[in-house]
């Protein structure tokens, strides 16, 4: 269901499969969950071969975030399409962990404690400056 390989010694990059879905994203989670236990404090979601996300996916993405963030690490997102993104940023999830706009990308990025669960920076996908209302 989901493959993960190591990227660097604290993280690891985890494959989304083709469709993350009802039927899926509590598996998907719990694998997830197995590699943050494992402790990997940077989780690299590799959403390249996403080509189908619900409602089901994403909260299942919200809640490895949420683990994460209680183990003092940190979730990336790589590989998003087009389309997702501009779901994540109507979603407003561009600005609750950072998107890239590949796995290397988001493995390169260096992990600090004020960059957890900071939002997109600069130079990421999905950062574009919004105007204030």
């Amino acid at each position: 269901m989901l493959r993960a390989r190591t990227g660097q010694a604290d993280a690891t990059v985890a494959r989304l499969p083709t469709q993350v879905d009802y039927e899926n994203a509590v598996g998907v989670g719990a694998q997830c969950a197995d590699l943050i236990n494992q402790g990997y404090s940077t989780l690299v979601l590799d959403a390249s071969e996403v080509q189908y996300l619900d409602s089901s996916g994403v909260s299942m993405i919200i809640m490895v975030s949420r683990l994460l963030e209680k183990h003092a690490g940190t979730l990336r997102l790589a590989g998003l399409s087009d389309d997702y993104q501009h779901v994540w940023r109507l979603l407003g999830l561009d600005t609750v962990f950072p998107i890239f706009p590949t796995v290397n990308a988001a493995l390169d990025e260096p992990t600090t404690d004020e960059g957890a669960g900071a939002p997109a920076s600069l130079g990421h996908v999905g950062s574009e400056a919004r105007e204030a209302p």
